[in-house]
């Protein structure tokens, strides 16, 4: 009987390994690695953080053109790319937002608080993927 509950055991504990593998491989296979923008100049808005040398405003016509290459990429993919998020709001379950500013605001200010400027937002949903790009959009640039 020993011998019995053994091998039950192994097989049932077989079949658990094999399906937390499948889905394991499953979600890191999710999203994809994001390509180069036609141009887009991924430096200059990452040195722009919270855009207030206003240097995002030049790259968001090329970034908004190729917005569709944004779904689908996985989180650390866009923190390549476009560097870490001006703000994160995190949703129910593992839902979240990034916000990057695309223009010169409040958000400037010493404490960084949230602004009005028109900002870029990527919603990421329960996979940790893109499944929505929002950009506002900017106000006309005075002389």
């Amino acid at each position: 009987m020993p011998t019995s509950f053994l091998l039950t055991w192994v097989a049932v504990r077989g079949r658990q390994l094999t399906a937390g593998v499948a889905v394991s491989g499953l979600l890191l296979g999710c999203g994809h690695a994001l390509p180069r923008l036609p141009g887009f100049d991924a430096a200059t808005w990452r040195a722009d953080p919270y855009a207030c040398r206003d240097a995002r405003r030049a790259a968001v016509p090329a970034l908004v053109q190729n917005k569709e290459q944004l779904y689908e990429a996985r989180a650390d993919d866009v923190n390549a790319l476009l560097g870490p998020p001006d703000e994160e709001e995190l949703r129910a379950g593992t839902e979240k937002v990034y916000y990057y500013y695309l223009e010169p605001g409040t958000q400037c200010n010493a404490r960084h608080a949230r602004s009005g400027a028109a900002c870029l937002s990527l919603r990421f949903g329960p996979l940790g993927t893109v499944t929505e790009v929002l950009a506002d959009p900017l106000t006309p640039k005075i002389p």
